[in-house]
């Protein structure tokens, strides 16, 4: 049985979120989870492992347009968006939240996966059931959030990085 995760919910708050294709998802993910590291330290050892990783890569090409624009489109009712950074087997996205976070995972997850599986035309389960948030605490961990988010393609060599990252200020 998989463990859920606690997942923190306050109107207004700032949220870091990253969400992963059902494909990506292995063994070393699996055991990972169970580690003894805190969340941050788990989050960050799984997202160095999945970004090298070649499984559930199917945000790519057209698709990270499509992710973008749909994310845009849950402005302003669901959140204020920050950034984000569309990788191939996952997101990670920066929000100010303006709904309950179960009704934003719902809109977003679900959403992306209509419009990804009709434009790939794939059909089944995109996004693994689970996701990561983390409430932003202050000014300092926003900065260094927002900075991990825009240079995570960067970071894994990707080629097409600079078309994979979306922000309000850039």
């Amino acid at each position: 049985m998989r463990k859920q995760l606690f997942h923190y919910s306050q109107l207004n708050s700032y949220q870091f979120v990253t969400f992963r294709t059902q494909a990506s998802i292995d063994d070393f993910l699996i055991r990972m989870k169970d580690s003894p590291l805190d969340e941050s330290q788990k989050q960050l050892a799984m997202d160095k492992y999945i970004d090298t990783s070649n499984k559930g890569r199917l945000l790519n090409n057209e698709v990270i347009k499509l992710v973008i624009d749909y994310c845009k489109s849950l402005e302003p009712k669901f959140y204020s968006l920050i950034c984000l950074s569309v990788m191939p087997n996952h997101l990670h996205i920066l929000f100010e939240q303006k709904q309950n976070m179960s009704t934003i995972m719902q809109q977003l997850k679900g959403g992306l996966s209509f419009k990804i599986n009709q434009h790939l035309k794939l059909k089944g389960n995109l996004w693994e059931r689970n996701y990561f948030d983390k409430a932003i605490r202050n000014e300092k961990h926003l900065q260094v959030t927002y900075n991990y988010i825009k240079n995570n393609a960067s970071k894994a060599k990707l080629t097409d990085a600079d078309q994979r990252f979306y922000s309000i200020y850039e």
